[in-house]
């Protein structure tokens, strides 16, 4: 990750609470089914907690354009088809603490089963002790992985500024 990395304030809110697992709709916690395909693809992630923070940077939006890896057609479960997953290195900076982490992005046109919402970004990283819902925080992007926009009027080929 570059050293100059762009700042975006956000605020921690309930996700679809399956990464972390089990749930009604996993018997298990996705992440841990799918951090073996990562691994093997090069991407370790047991050093980080295995669930997401889910950090809503609205009224922004984002979109992945460069990420650090891409992981396509992983057959994680076979309750629904395979999915495509990006990652990007990140850092959560939070009551004056940083955090190493990564950004977890399934794309959206293989998630069948739950909607992203475009404003929200998803983080894997260290157990942050004293976060929860409602929690504001900051995220450290690489502006050469990432782009931030205006929620409305301004289309993708538009950025509001890099990430």
């Amino acid at each position: 990750m570059q050293k100059d990395l762009i700042h975006v304030p956000g605020t921690v809110v309930e996700g679809h609470r399956v990464a972390s697992g089990p749930s009604k709709e996993y018997p298990y916690g996705s992440l841990e089914r799918q951090k073996l395909f990562f691994k093997a693809g090069g991407l370790d992630l047991e050093r980080f907690f295995l669930g997401t923070l889910n950090v809503s940077i609205a009224p922004l939006r984002f979109e992945m354009v460069r990420p650090s890896y891409i992981f396509r057609q992983i057959a994680w479960t076979d309750l629904h088809p395979p999915e495509d997953f990006s990652f990007s290195p990140c850092r959560v900076r939070f009551q004056g603490k940083e955090y190493k982490g990564t950004i977890y992005y399934p794309h959206p046109e293989t998630k069948i089963r739950h909607f992203q919402n475009p404003s929200l970004i998803e983080v894997i990283t260290d157990k942050v002790p004293g976060i929860g819902y409602g929690t504001r925080l900051e995220l450290a992007l690489d502006p050469a992985a990432i782009r931030i926009f205006a929620e409305i009027g301004r289309p993708p080929s538009s950025p509001l500024f890099f990430l």
